[in-house]
This record gives structure tokens, sequence and C-alpha cells, in this order.
């Protein structure tokens, strides 16, 4: 696997496979790796680039503004040399940040799937951020270990995987904290439903029946805000698709992406 670096170094990636470009922007208590499954299959077809989104596995941060996100991604993907017909991939975090991307820089690709994500969050939903990064503040990223488990897995497969939760911590570990804050902040203010109709990239939403992180309503009002959309739900999956049922996973995009 060849390893990226863009922007004087400060953003970081990995890319395998040939073909027709395939970007993925990786969930906030996942890394790039949460992919893995699915890549084999992936990078049969495409040329697949996966994003350490800034602060996460050598990415440097960034203000905590979702527009120096999106800036900081240009710039890897004109740097990575990604074509202006690429599949945009995200989930969870990465999702939402694969929508303000989309929205703003709808020339830079031609297809934009969205797994488990959200446009903006209820107040409920805001609080868990909040709660997140008070604890990484006082605490560390392991704190937050049990939370994450349960909000990147359904019960069912925590339940058959007890060997999950510590496998989310060495996941954490890895994240710089104050990069996780600031992910949770612009989580936090995220509100991109009052545009969503102003998408032009064909769009698909695929979401876990279980996901406890960013339910199936959520996934479901982007389908319903984004002209033409498709959406696909997964019965019995959590929040991470690619890594708790990645067949259904490719079955689901197969036909989208054209796999």
């Amino acid at each position: 696997m060849e390893q990226l670096t863009a922007a004087h170094g400060e953003l970081t990636g990995a890319r395998v496979g040939a073909g027709r470009d395939l970007v993925i922007f990786h969930s906030l208590l996942a890394d790039r790796h949460a992919f893995d499954p699915v890549l084999p299959a992936l990078s049969a077809h495409f040329r697949v680039t996966l994003f350490n989104l800034p602060g996460f596995h050598g990415s440097s941060p960034v203000m905590p503004l979702m527009d120096a996100y999106v800036a900081r991604l240009e710039d890897g993907f004109e740097e990575f040399g990604i074509a202006n017909d690429a599949i945009l991939l995200g989930n969870g975090f990465g999702g939402t940040v694969a929508l303000a991307f989309a929205l703003a820089h709808p020339d830079r690709i031609s297809k934009l799937v969205v797994s488990d994500a959200a446009a903006g969050f209820p107040d409920q939903g805001k609080q868990a951020f909040v709660v997140m990064a008070e604890k990484v503040s006082g605490e560390g990223m392991g704190a937050i270990a049990d939370i994450a488990a349960k909000r990147v897995y359904s019960t069912p497969y925590l339940d058959a995987h007890p060997g999950a939760v510590a496998e989310r911590r060495d996941v954490l570990m890895q994240i710089d904290p104050e990069a996780f804050r600031a992910a949770c902040k612009i989580l936090v203010e995220a509100d991109f439903e009052p545009v969503l109709h102003k998408m032009k990239v064909p769009t698909l939403v695929v979401c876990g029946e279980l996901d406890q992180a960013t339910p199936p309503p959520l996934n479901r009002l982007i389908a319903d805000k984004v002209p033409g959309a498709r959406y696909v739900e997964l019965p019995g999956c959590g929040h991470c698709p690619p890594l708790e049922q990645p067949e259904a996973f490719l079955k689901a995009i197969k036909e989208f992406v054209g796999l």
C-alpha cells in the first residue's frame, strides 16, 4: 500500500488499487482501517485513496471549522492527483465531511456515498458529542472506549465480539485529543439540512438499522432532501457497515458505484 502526504506533510493517507478514483473519509471513532474488510473488493476495481482526516493518524489538526476541513481535504484531492470523476465515500463524521465537500466542490466528484451520517444533530445527539469531548479533555482518549464501542457497533455484534472495546481503545489512542474535541465541536455545529436541496452530485445513503450514533431517521433525512438520492438500510447492522457487515455493505453500494 502506498503512503501519501500532502499540504507540506500536514495531510496523510494511503492508496491501493488501480482504475477510477474512489476516495474514503473515515468516522470519528474509527480510522481508515475500518474499511480493511471491504478494501480488497474495492481496490480490485478502483484506485482507492483513504484519507486520514485532520488530527487523525499523522494528519495535522486544523481549526475546528468545517470549512477548514474541506479546504485541507481539497489540498489532498489536488496533490494526490484525484480525478474529477472520483467517487467519494464517507462514514459517520467522514460522511458529514463528505456532504460538506460535495456541496462545496461538486465539480471534484461524480458520485457520493454517505454511510451512517447526519446533516445535523438533534439536541440529544449534540449532547453526546459534548460529553465525549469533556471526558477526553479530563481523562484522555481511552476514557471513551466503552462509549465508542457502543456507538460504532450494534449490541449483537458487541455480544459476539468481547474484544471490540479493547480494539476501539487501541484505535482511539492514535487520535490527537485536541483534534477529537475539534471534530466533536464541528458535529455539534453542523447544519446542512437547509442546503441539501442544492446537492448536485448523485448520492446514495446507506445506514445500519441498529446505528445508535446516527440512527436511520437522520440518514433518511439526507436521502429525502438530496435530489434523486437513494436510501438503503442494512438489517441488524450498527454505525460502521464496512467493519460490521462488509459483504452486505458491498452489495448495497455495488450497483451505484459500479463494482
